[in-house]
């Protein structure tokens, strides 16, 4: 067998790869492990995205949520449905193959928002405001956080919660999903207004 010695660019790889019945060396992209927590490794839903298209190839469930969202995306007309196909997308990357199988004793965790009025916004203090508006709070009041919406009226009461697929593997992970990425939930969850810009 016959050895050549080739000078490789930083950053590729020579691959061999078969091509019309002949073997040739190919020059592709080196892989470079990101071992940075996932919380800082997906921003944005951009960042989501390109983390399962790595995971694509041996992941079905990655590339399956990918291709709806590619084939669907400038055909859907409300706001709230793409949303959705984006908080599936940004679950899934950070989730990292984990879903939930709904056995018992499985722990599942989601954002919540508290929803206020806004005499009730009007009241609070300064740090309540900065806790509160799209964010999850780290306050032990029952209403506090991402997923569950309840407005009360007189004696009557509503609530409102997420599907149980955007679940989270851990606590830390569903707080950060709420902070990070509250405009796709408040797109998912609240009615846009008619006019945004209104009061």
């Amino acid at each position: 067998m016959k050895q050549i010695q080739l000078s490789v660019p930083d950053g590729k790889r020579v691959e061999w790869q078969e091509v019309d019945g002949k073997t040739i060396a190919v020059l592709v992209d080196e892989e470079v492990k990101d071992d940075r927590p996932v919380t800082e490794r997906i921003k944005t839903f951009e960042d989501a995205c390109v983390a399962l298209k790595r995971a694509e190839a041996g992941d079905e469930t990655a590339g399956d949520l990918l291709a709806d969202y590619e084939s669907n995306r400038d055909n859907i007309l409300c706001k709230e449905m793409l949303a959705c196909m984006k908080l599936f997308i940004i679950v899934a990357a950070l989730n990292e193959g984990w879903e939930p199988m709904f056995e018992k004793d499985e722990y599942r965790y989601y954002p919540w928002f508290r929803l206020y009025t806004k005499d009730e916004y009007e009241e609070l203090s300064e740090e309540e405001k900065g806790r509160a508006v799209l964010r999850s709070g780290n306050n032990t009041y029952a209403y506090y956080g991402v997923v569950c919406v309840n407005a009360y009226s007189a004696s009557s009461g509503s609530g409102s919660n997420l599907g149980a697929r955007l679940a989270f593997r851990t606590r830390e992970l569903a707080l950060y999903a709420g902070e990070q990425f509250a405009e796709e939930f408040v797109d998912f969850i609240f009615k846009p207004r008619d006019n945004e810009d209104s009061e």
